[in-house]
């Protein structure tokens, strides 16, 4: 194994060891010794991935085995690496950004019982997601893929003594073994058709699968696949409708909110279509329908972020409706401005969290956005930084989301597959929602009237505390602040300076597959003539027109005129409503799904386990030998005389069965 090799191991076993050590010995060596160990071992991660990603750019790859954990035949189950641009752009994504959620934990969870338990789960998080996006077969990306779920779990039910974190964590533990499973199908269709879990081996062989179809069915083989592969990534990245639990993934703590929504595990989905796009590429169908699935979320999600009142659910929202983007990217062939918003997302996006998690911890944990304003004053830091974070969002040029975003609209303008249309409706719809919702929050939170400090929000029922009469708000210590400052550079100048490379350059190639016919970001690439002329030219185009437009709403509507908000509501209080209930999709799932499980359990129950198993098998055994045993007792009586008439009786029963025979013998010659 050479250095390199060595170093590949150490990127992921760096966070795992952390975990360990912060999980298993927290107690014993106290929790300053336990943030310290979680935070070097993501840090030693970090810098392995520098390392590795200048390797890379020197021009060595690396796909090989390092472990066999198992042989069936031609069929090998293995641990190995694919170390590509790909990966790397990957790795240092979400080691950089899990490093600042690290720091940031530390004042953030200084005053929570279990300090060290926390910083165990988000280092193994990190491991799981390190893991998946390194790995070069299927095996272990679904390893990497289950386990970051699993972590999920531990992570937003944390605060487990409160009902909605344990309702929040199940919630999102079994939307996501939904989209495990079509996972898992699509996994299972691509090892019996090429008897192979490696990357490599299958892909070589997409061009046979796609002219195979589904044993047994005239269904295209290869859009079947893609179909379940997406599935599993509509659950993990939370696309209609299994989007109902991200939301909820709020009741966690703000740095994990930031971690799963920035970098780990709702870009796993994004990063295994891209990863797949040999395979994607050989089905119109499925990019027809991925293509549709993320313009609705894109849009109709970000439609219920302009009705939201809590802090942290903004920002949730705001996830969903970018995640929708990188998926419309995806569907429109163009993976790579799928992956470089999700790199550019990541900054902003945990920027903007983190940014959040702040207001809250200088609002005394109050979430509540009509108990905020004014906030600029108090929290200088947190109010620049938040600002750079939502011009980043909304696309301004310039700044890192312009150019991911930008890319991604124009790529879908350009794309010729069905329901391209209806998906270019939405994403530059959804750059005039993202600018209201996001500027609603900015204002509410940090301009206009101070509304904190009120006897009526010093308590709320979730337990959060407000600040009492005569109280202000605070800036954060250093260990929240500077996390935030080294977010906020990223965010303004990433997109400016890898633009090139990662969209019209070569940094993708060899990793990323487009045909020809699908090729949208060729021809915007025969247009490109730099970032700076991109930024220049876009201050002229409709969505940076229709960005300022959102924020002008957003100020008109939240400090200039702010009752109007309260009116609006009231005369379309259809609308409202239909927004606050989130499109019934909670509601339908409850009465679908969670009262068709809950009617099949308690006939399970009583038809299955009561009246089957209790009754007939347990309970009907043990009656069936009381009976035997009532009937059998007054045969053994101890009187001569009866059993002298049993004897009698069975000869004479035995001389019945067997006279025919004796008969028969006697007559025979």
């Amino acid at each position: 194994m050479t250095s390199m090799q060595k170093l590949y191991l150490v990127a992921p076993l760096a966070p795992l060891a952390g975990a360990l050590i912060a999980g298993l010995l927290g107690k014993l060596i106290g929790r300053r010794a336990s943030h310290l160990v979680a935070v070097l071992g993501v840090a030693i991660a970090f810098i392995a991935s520098v390392v590795i990603f200048r390797d890379v750019q020197a021009g060595n790859t690396f796909n090989g085995s390092i472990y066999t954990w198992a042989n069936s035949g031609r069929l090998n189950f293995e641990i190995g690496f694919l170390i590509d641009s790909l990966t790397v752009m990957m790795m240092l994504v979400v080691t950089f950004v899990s490093l600042m959620v690290h720091i940031y934990t530390i004042g953030y969870m200084a005053e929570d019982a279990g300090y060290q338990r926390f910083f165990s789960y988000i280092s193994l998080f990190t491991f799981a997601m390190l893991m998946l996006v390194m790995s070069n077969n299927f095996l272990q990306l679904f390893f990497g893929w289950e386990a970051v779920g699993l972590v999920s779990y531990l992570l937003i039910g944390f605060w487990y003594t409160r009902p909605t974190a344990i309702y929040a964590n199940l919630k999102a533990f079994l939307v996501n073994r939904v989209g495990d499973f079509g996972f898992l199908l699509g996994i299972g269709l691509l090892v019996s058709l090429t008897g192979s879990l490696n990357y490599a081996e299958v892909f070589a062989k997409a061009p046979v699968l796609a002219e195979m179809l589904v044993p047994s069915t005239d269904w295209p083989a290869m859009t079947a696949i893609c179909l379940c592969l997406f599935v599993g990534a509509m659950g993990k990245s939370a696309q209609v409708p299994l989007h109902v639990w991200l939301p909820d993934s709020m009741e966690g703590p703000t740095p994990i909110s930031a971690l799963i929504h920035a970098a780990t595990m709702v870009t796993a989905g994004i990063f295994m279509v891209a990863r797949m796009s040999p395979l994607f590429e050989l089905s119109e169908t499925a990019l027809s329908f991925v293509m549709v699935i993320g313009a609705t979320t894109a849009l109709f999600m970000g439609f219920l972020g302009i009705v939201q009142n809590d802090i942290k659910r903004v920002v949730a929202y705001s996830t969903l409706s970018q995640l929708g983007y990188m998926t419309v990217a995806l569907g429109a062939s163009a993976y790579s401005a799928a992956v470089f918003h999700l790199m550019t997302h990541a900054f902003f996006k945990a920027l903007l969290f983190l940014g959040a998690g702040s207001v809250i911890i200088g609002m005394h944990h109050d979430q509540d956005m009509r108990n905020m304003g004014g906030l600029w004053k108090y929290m200088k830091v947190t109010w620049l930084t938040s600002l750079i974070g939502s011009v980043a969002l909304i696309g301004i040029p310039f700044t890192s989301g312009f150019y991911s975003k930008d890319s991604i609209i124009e790529a879908v303008h350009l794309s010729n597959l069905p329901g391209a249309g209806y998906a270019y409706f939405c994403v530059i719809a959804g750059v005039f929602v993202t600018a209201f919702y996001s500027f609603r929050m900015y204002f509410m939170v940090f301009h206009g009237k101070e509304r904190f400090g009120h006897a009526h929000d010093a308590h709320d029922n979730s337990g959060h505390h407000g600040l009492a009469p005569g109280q202000k708000p605070h800036e954060s210590p250093w260990v929240v602040t500077i996390p935030l400052v080294l977010l906020a550079v990223p965010s303004l100048v990433i997109g400016f300076t890898t633009v090139t490379p990662m969209l019209f350059g070569d940094w993708f190639k060899g990793v990323i597959f487009v045909s020809e016919r699908h090729d949208v970001m060729g021809v915007l690439g025969s247009e490109f003539h730099g970032a700076f002329a991109m930024a220049v030219h876009g201050l002229s185009q409709p969505p940076f027109w229709l960005a300022l437009s959102g924020v002008g709403l957003a100020w008109l509507l939240y400090l200039k005129f702010p009752t109007i908000p309260a009116s609006l509501r009231k005369r379309f209080s259809f609308v409202y409503v239909l927004l606050d209930n989130k499109y019934y999709f909670d509601r339908f799932n409850e009465v679908v799904f969670a009262s068709g499980a809950r009617w099949l359990g308690r006939s399970l129950w009583k038809g299955g386990d009561q009246v089957v198993i209790d009754g007939i098998l347990v309970n009907g055994s043990t009656q069936l030998v009381a009976a035997i045993s009532r009937l059998s007792r007054h045969i053994q009586s101890g009187l001569i005389y009866q059993y002298a008439f049993w004897i009698i009786l069975g000869v004479v029963l035995l001389l019945a069965m067997w006279s025919p025979y004796l008969r028969l013998g006697a007559l025979a010659p």
